[in-house]
Order: C-alpha cells, then sequence, then structure tokens
C-alpha cells in the first residue's frame, strides 16, 4: 500500500470515512493505482474544488462573563505571589484563575490555622484590648500628678500644691491632644 486508507486520511483531515468515500466516488481525491490514497496530491485537490462557504469551522468556545471585581481579585493575588499578572482588558487564562485559586485557598488555610494555634485573634477582641489598655494608661497618667508632685516640689524648693497643678494642667493638655487621634482600623 503506498499511500492512507480511508480511515487513515479521514483521521488527517478530520473528516469522517463516510465523507472520505462520498470524495473518492466524486473523483475529487487522487488515488494510487493500488487504491490507496495519494495524501499530498488529495489534499490539494480538495483545497481547489471544495466551497470554503461550506465548510465547517471548529466552534467557537462558549465564554462566561466574569464579573470585573473577579478579575481584579486574581490579578491582585497573583501579584502579592509575584507571579504574572494579565494585562488590564487582556482576560485571565484558565491557568493563571485557577493559580490565584489555590493561592487564596492556600492563604485561608493559613489563616485558619494560625486561628488554632493562638497566633490571630478575632479583631473585635483586639479592639477591645487596645481601648482597655489606653483606658489604663491614661488613668495612670491623670493620677500621676498627685504622686509626683510632692518628690518634684521637694527637689526644686516650691510649694506641692502649685507644683501639681502645673504638672495636672500640662498631663491634660497632653491627653487632649491624644484624644484627638483617631486611629483607621480597617
Amino acid at each position: 500500500m503506498q499511500g492512507m486508507s480511508e480511515r487513515q486520511y479521514a483521521a488527517h483531515v478530520g473528516l469522517s470515512r463516510g465523507a472520505i468515500q462520498k470524495a473518492k466516488t466524486a473523483e475529487r481525491l487522487v488515488l494510487y493505482p493500488d487504491g490507496s490514497i495519494n495524501t499530498a496530491a488529495s489534499d490539494a485537490r480538495r483545497a481547489e474544488t471544495t466551497d470554503p462557504s461550506k465548510t465547517r469551522k471548529p466552534p467557537e468556545p462558549k465564554l462566561k462573563p466574569v464579573p470585573e471585581a473577579a478579575v481584579a481579585a486574581v490579578g491582585d493575588t497573583l501579584r502579592e505571589q509575584g507571579l504574572a499578572v494579565p494585562a488590564i482588558g487582556g482576560g485571565t487564562t484558565f491557568l493563571q484563575a485557577k493559580t490565584a485559586n489555590e493561592v487564596l485557598k492556600a492563604q485561608e488555610r493559613r489563616i485558619r490555622l494560625q486561628k488554632l494555634k493562638g497566633e490571630l485573634i478575632e479583631r473585635a477582641r483586639a479592639l477591645s484590648l487596645v481601648f482597655r489598655l489606653a483606658r489604663e494608661v491614661r488613668d495612670a497618667w491623670v493620677n500621676w500628678p498627685a504622686r509626683a508632685a510632692a518628690l518634684m516640689a521637694a527637689d526644686l524648693g516650691v510649694e506641692p500644691a502649685t507644683m501639681q497643678r502645673v504638672l495636672e494642667k500640662h498631663v491634660r493638655a497632653h491627653l487632649d491632644e491624644l484624644a484627638e487621634v483617631r486611629p483607621d482600623f480597617r
């Protein structure tokens, strides 16, 4: 056998065996004397005689629309990990999206593990602890002039009541300045 069989040629051109048999009877294929198909010559003849409007085009892949927020989140995750980020409007490949998804799952697992180990605490609890600590520090500063005024007055040779008033004035002014500062807890 010099050329291809009908089956082999059908696989070669991506058609059914029945379509190859029809082309054979319509003499659109070049055959060797033994009945096998001359591949190169048959490909050329099929290209000349086939109407391009009647050829099947491969179906275009159906893509579901993806929200821009999801695409941006994928880009952010990839960027955080030092990986290549798709160009804006260029779309995200399946591999990039899958990589970002796996990275996010790993981050979630790490956070869950840190929580179980006690390395992370909840935000409300942290805010409560910081607030309580700040209140204790404020109360200590408010009470400090009464304790320190007598010692400082003795060192400086001034009246303890005057020293306490001056210290209280400056401590309260400083605490008022600190009260204006509002940290951003996001």
